[in-house]
């Protein structure tokens, strides 16, 4: 194995004990502990983190992707007024144990959102956030809930201003255009198991 891969195999085993939150960090945890001098890009790292979930969970892991992605579905419905979209791992068919669904929604009164969910049920955890989009500051709140099966969910509501502004992904290259209901019901139906990455990072 290559310096470069050796490091990020090495982050992306930090990445999935938890031993590490960003993947900057990691993969200088990983040169520094293998006196390497490279650094591998995150999508080099991300691809050792999927095969190093495959590895240790197997089978369960797939089963574990479409009971979020189904759990996803319930939620969005719940927000349909909100025109959600499934974003991060679980749109990308990269989740693994300890995975969150993320969901974005867009909404002049994000207190409509909280609403909605209290209305079926669902404690929250709210936070209010101003990131830069595109030079320009962006407000989102975000609502995070811990489901019945345990597994958590965080709705990221933003302006209606922003809904045709994709994000382009830091690991992936790419935008993070996710699926919306009608998108992710389809995914369910035909290939509940389908992986939205780029076979190389878009720059």
């Amino acid at each position: 194995m290559n310096p470069r891969r050796r490091v990020a195999r090495e982050a992306a085993r930090l990445l999935y004990l938890g031993l590490a939150e960003e993947f900057i960090k990691a993969k200088e945890m990983a040169a520094q502990a293998l006196g390497e001098d490279v650094l591998p890009s995150n999508y080099e790292v991300a691809l050792e983190l999927d095969q190093i979930a495959d590895e240790e969970e197997g089978i369960k892991r797939r089963w574990l992707l479409i009971r979020l992605r189904e759990e996803a579905l319930r939620v969005m419905r719940i927000l349909e007024g909100f025109n959600p979209r499934l974003i991060g791992s679980v749109w990308r068919g990269t989740a693994r144990m300890g995975s969150d669904i993320d969901i974005v929604v867009f909404a002049s009164e994000p207190d409509e959102v909280e609403k909605r969910l209290l209305e079926v049920g669902l404690a929250l955890d709210r936070e209010d956030l101003v990131t830069l989009k595109r030079g320009k500051p962006i407000n989102s709140v975000h609502i995070k809930s811990r489901l019945e099966s345990g597994n958590e969910v965080e709705v990221v509501v933003r302006p209606p201003d922003v809904s045709n502004i994709y994000e382009r992904c830091d690991i992936y290259g790419d935008l993070k255009r996710g699926l919306s209901i009608r998108e992710l019901e389809e995914v369910l139906s035909r290939d509940p198991l389908r992986v939205f990455i780029p076979k190389r990072r878009r720059d």
